[in-house]
């Protein structure tokens, strides 16, 4: 080796993150059902990981509201019930229309070249079929969106709303909910729409940044009926 050459190490992550993001990656993609039992011994045997950290995950994944923990039942994966998907409608409406109310009054080009960002990472995860991508990419296209609005409280409010969406997101994006209307379609229907509701913020126009925003909710709603009611 050359003196000028230097190893560079890269620092492992610990086991407790590693066990959070799997648990978490299963729990998005419904591997983990809702309502599921997470068996503390089984999760040990599956991860590979020792009972320390996967406890640590379950109490940060219990603190997200991911899993909840009942006196004779253990941890469960939390359910997604009727009543609490049109709450997260209803909130993800509120919060976003304040992003948009504070927004538009302020500088947000720094946000709006990571919104461009993380909607050709969404383009990225359709191309090469991956649906968890797709989520990922998706929930920070929004949560770059509550960051123009330069309002931790705002932010903090959105994010706690987009990650209880990811298991809808992947619902969303991973059936074919409507047979009139492909997958394919729809994709491109949610990158046209990200387009847009960027060009909007751009010209500060609130009018249809908010019409396109209420459409966008209300096609994500719709969709989630019809699987959760059919």
């Amino acid at each position: 080796m050359k003196p000028s050459e230097k190893i560079i190490k890269i620092p492992k992550q610990p086991l407790a993150v590693i066990a959070y993001e799997t648990i978490i990656k299963k729990i998005i993609c419904l591997e983990y059902q809702p309502s599921q039992h997470l068996e503390e011994n089984q999760l040990v045997e599956e991860l590979g990981i020792g009972r320390t950290p996967i406890r640590e995950a379950l109490v940060r994944l219990q603190g997200e509201k991911m899993v909840e923990s009942h006196p004779n039942r253990g941890v469960i994966v939390r359910p997604i019930t009727l009543q609490n998907t049109k709450a997260m409608f209803e909130s993800m409406h509120i919060f976003e229309f304040g992003v948009v109310d504070v927004a538009i009054n302020k500088d947000c080009s720094t946000f709006i070249k990571k919104m461009n960002q993380s909607n050709e990472a969404v383009k990225k995860a359709i191309l090469s079929n991956k649906v968890f991508n797709l989520v990922e990419a998706n929930h920070d296209f929004h949560m770059n969106f509550a960051k123009c609005s330069q309002n931790e409280f705002l932010i903090r409010a959105v994010n706690d709303v987009r990650k209880e969406a990811k298991r809808l997101s992947f619902l969303s994006y991973n059936n074919i909910i409507d047979p009139k209307r492909p997958l394919e379609i729809h994709y491109k229907s949610v990158v046209q729409e990200h387009d847009q509701l960027i060009d909007s913020l751009c010209k500060k126009d609130e009018t249809r940044l908010k019409q396109l925003l209420q459409e966008h909710i209300e096609t994500f709603r719709q969709r989630i009926i019809i699987f959760m009611t059919s």
